[in-house]
């Protein structure tokens, strides 16, 4: 249902009982999810791709130019996932020639005034407080969540699960499974409670934290610490991932406050 005081290119793609409110604006190269709500005064220009049942509300720019001064004018898109919630006013870059896509996850709520740059890759099931904010090509794991005011700088990865703490920004890597706050960013422990509504047990997030122990408490360099988690922790997936996060994090990683 679109009303006539919104405006819809006449080739752009708008799946079934899809809403369209009063004075939204929809570009030619958009596509539009089955039972997706469009608010009043959204604008969504082209190579928007947005999935099912997702809500946009008033105000929010989706896949507008990039604000960055190598675009070329290359064609490039916004992804939503299903199910996500985009709030008032935020606003999502579409990519450039790095990655030529900026991807929302599904199941996402991106509160007001939140931002998300070019080539920004989130994750599903994340959730960004008021104001938050992305440069561009920063990565972001599933089921993280950055407090109100949190920030990152360009080609940030922030791992899944992570907790950023309001007002923080985070200018070097954040390790999966962790809580950061604090300037300049610190780890703070691990989102344990985070973990357990997710579904993990009280074994795993114990030998998360003890990884942790070795990695931010004991004292050692990242080899060290890397070479002691090797030997002595069964090789689950999570120990895996924190391994295989701290070496490929050529930013660095956050240090223990």
């Amino acid at each position: 249902m679109a009303e006539p005081t919104a405006y819809i290119h006449p080739d752009a793609k708008i799946g079934k009982n899809a809403t369209i409110s009063p004075f939204a604006y929809i570009s030619e190269d958009v596509e539009i999810g089955d039972g997706t709500w469009i608010g009043p005064n959204v604008t969504i220009f082209n190579g928007a791709r947005i999935g099912k049942n997702c809500q946009i509300f008033p105000g929010a720019v989706i896949s507008a130019i990039p604000q960055d001064l190598k675009f070329e004018g290359e064609y490039t898109t916004t992804v939503i996932g299903d199910n996500t919630v985009i709030r008032e006013c935020v606003t999502i870059h579409r990519g450039t020639k790095d990655k030529l896509k900026t991807v929302v996850g599904k199941n996402c709520l991106l509160m007001g005034y939140v931002h998300i740059a070019h080539d920004c890759i989130v994750g599903d099931n994340c959730i960004f407080a008021n104001y938050a904010a992305l440069s561009g090509h920063c990565i972001v794991g599933d089921f993280a969540i950055l407090e109100g005011m949190a920030a990152a700088p360009q080609f940030i990865h922030i791992g899944k699960h992570a907790f950023i703490g309001g007002g923080t920004i985070a200018r070097k890597n954040v390790p999966p499974y962790v809580k950061a706050a604090r300037e300049p960013i610190s780890y703070m422990g691990i989102n344990a409670v985070g973990l357990r509504r997710r579904g993990y047990s009280e074994e795993q997030i114990n030998t998360i934290q003890d990884i942790y122990r070795i990695l931010f408490q004991k004292g050692l360099n990242i080899s060290q610490a890397l070479e002691i988690i090797s030997k002595d922790f069964e090789d689950t997936e999570f120990r895996q991932e924190i391994i295989s996060f701290v070496k490929e994090s050529d930013k660095g990683i956050i240090n223990r406050g």
